[in-house]
């Protein structure tokens, strides 16, 4: 069953996200550090009269965090809370079917983490994330 799906550069490499996670994207402005935050946590910004916490994904990953505090960002909402996921860019939105990982995939850690399986673009194998994954569990619980 074919699904939409936005498609990201993250980390050098593209990524599937899929529409049902995405509630928009939009350019990130300043950003206020959070202290004693975790790693992955770049701050809050406001964001259409609301204020949002902007999370590095490639931190989260376990890659160097990106260069600027602001960006391209997904908005996803979990549990409630309404998170900005900075990513390096955004490519298109396109139908694609979701097809299991392969057991046979060697992922690293936060690769691992926020995989979810994989769609096929013009014969390119493309990881599908979940940004739930992305968020730190200490940000969800607050």
């Amino acid at each position: 069953m074919n699904a939409l799906f936005l498609i990201a550069r993250l980390g050098g490499r593209n990524v599937a996200i899929e529409s049902a996670q995405v509630e928009s994207v939009v350019d990130i402005g300043a950003v206020v550090p959070v202290p004693g935050a975790q790693a992955e946590v770049r701050g809050l910004a406001a964001l259409r009269s609301r204020v949002v916490t902007v999370i590095d994904a490639r931190v989260a990953l376990g890659l160097p965090p990106l260069a600027d505090a602001g960006g391209r960002a997904v908005i996803t909402a979990v549990d409630g809370h309404h998170y900005a996921v900075l990513v390096d860019a955004l490519d298109d939105v396109a139908p694609f079917t979701l097809e299991p990982l392969s057991p046979g995939i060697a992922l690293d850690h936060g690769w691992r983490l926020a995989g979810c399986g994989i769609v096929e673009r013009e014969g390119e194998p493309i990881l599908a994330i979940e940004l739930r994954s992305l968020i730190p569990q200490t940000a969800v619980a607050a």
